[in-house]
């Protein structure tokens, strides 16, 4: 593609050593000259032609002069870079153009060995200040798109809390805090029918829009399976096989999906290579549940789930999370710990479910201190009343 330079003089003998000086170039269409005898011609040329890159202006023309041409562009192509050509001994001039934002000079009679050199500086200039701006403008709206996204992620989690005014047997709480603009990682909950609650608390491999789109699907995919009363063991397994064809190569996503009987307190769970929750007992104890159940899921297709159960009595917890929890970083590269957060659930037992989310994003937070979020953090607090 051949750059383009507007050339703007009055002596009409100018154009024509311009194109012969540089025929060859022009000739290799890596070159383009359009020319104008004064700045109202310039300003006519340029509005007419946006692909113009370089301007060469006299400063003494008819009609309008360099110089005030010169404020002109300034003002309407900021992007464009100027050359002033005039006379030798006219430093005064010259010395205005610059003060008013020219690029460069050359002077007459005319050096085109230097014209050249001048004009191809200008030129590389120009085209690195382009895509500058054009960088600019794409990161924008990029960011006007990953923040749409995020929007869009937030309204298919739960935000409205609590999440079922109207009963008293059980409650829930959750919240999810994205590394990036938009995250891997989900949680669910839902009633299968009106004594049973299924819920689910996820963590894609990898980050960003990726991870969100994937995120998206697992979440809605499990979400339906669940609803068809399958066990949870059973749940996985279908999931898993689905999930396995949708994905993108090396994704892959850990699950602990569980179903509470409200009448009894019976948790039947099934956890596909997640970190195994915390049973957060009225009492202050903080017990794992076991690791039963299976891996990944969408990594193998033939994969096979075990399902654990637990028992909550009244005032029982059950605390899921992320690594984003555990595995959070300080500035010393020290791990917040699962032990860490073991204690900090034993002294918080009492708290309402929303006071124990909100002080465990903000332990975590206060941990990390001004080291960067690595990873995404989630939790999922579900209690028996």
């Amino acid at each position: 593609m051949a750059y383009k330079v507007l050339v703007v003089d009055d002596e009409p003998d100018f154009e024509l050593l311009v194109r012969q000086r540089f025929r060859k170039r022009i000739q290799a269409k890596d070159l383009d000259f359009v020319f104008a005898a004064n700045g109202i011609q310039a300003l006519d040329r340029l509005e007419a032609d946006a692909g113009i890159d370089v301007v060469l202006t006299d400063i003494n023309m008819p009609e309008m002069d360099g110089l005030t041409l010169l404020a002109q562009l300034n003002k309407d192509y900021p992007l464009l870079k100027c050359v002033i050509v005039s006379a030798y001994g006219d430093m005064t001039n010259i010395r205005t153009a610059m003060n008013r934002g020219a690029f460069d000079f050359i002077t007459k009679p005319v050096d085109f060995q230097d014209f050249e050199i001048t004009m191809d500086k200008s030129l590389r200039e120009t085209v690195a200040r382009k895509k500058a701006e054009l960088d600019r403008e794409t990161l924008g709206t990029l960011r006007q798109e990953l923040n749409v996204a995020r929007r869009i992620q937030e309204s298919i989690l739960h935000r409205s809390f609590p999440a079922f005014p109207g009963r008293s047997d059980v409650d829930v709480h959750a919240e999810m805090i994205p590394a990036r603009e938009v995250g891997g990682d989900f949680y669910d909950f839902f009633f299968i029918d009106s004594d049973r609650l299924a819920f689910v608390i996820g963590d894609v491999s990898g980050k960003g829009v990726p991870a969100a789109l994937f995120m998206a699907v697992s979440k809605t995919l499990l979400k339906a399976t669940a609803m068809t009363g399958l066990p949870p063991e059973q749940c996985l397994e279908r999931a898993n096989r689905m999930l396995h064809l949708e994905s993108p190569a090396s994704m892959f996503v850990s699950v602990f999906y569980g179903v509470l009987d409200t009448r009894t307190g019976e948790v039947c769970y099934s956890n596909g290579g997640h970190n195994a929750p915390y049973i957060v007992r009225r009492d202050g104890r903080v017990d794992h549940t076991n690791q039963i159940g299976g891996p990944v899921l969408a990594m193998l297709p033939g994969s096979a789930y075990d399902c654990g159960q637990t028992v909550l009595d009244p005032g029982d917890a059950i605390f899921m999370f992320t690594d984003g929890v555990t595995e959070a970083r300080n500035g010393d590269d020290q791990e917040y710990s699962e032990s860490a957060l073991e204690k900090f659930l034993g002294q918080t037992h009492r708290l309402p479910l929303s006071d124990i989310t909100r002080q465990v994003i903000d332990e975590i937070q206060v941990f990390a201190g001004d080291a960067p979020q690595a990873d995404d953090i989630t939790v999922l607090t579900l209690r028996r009343g």
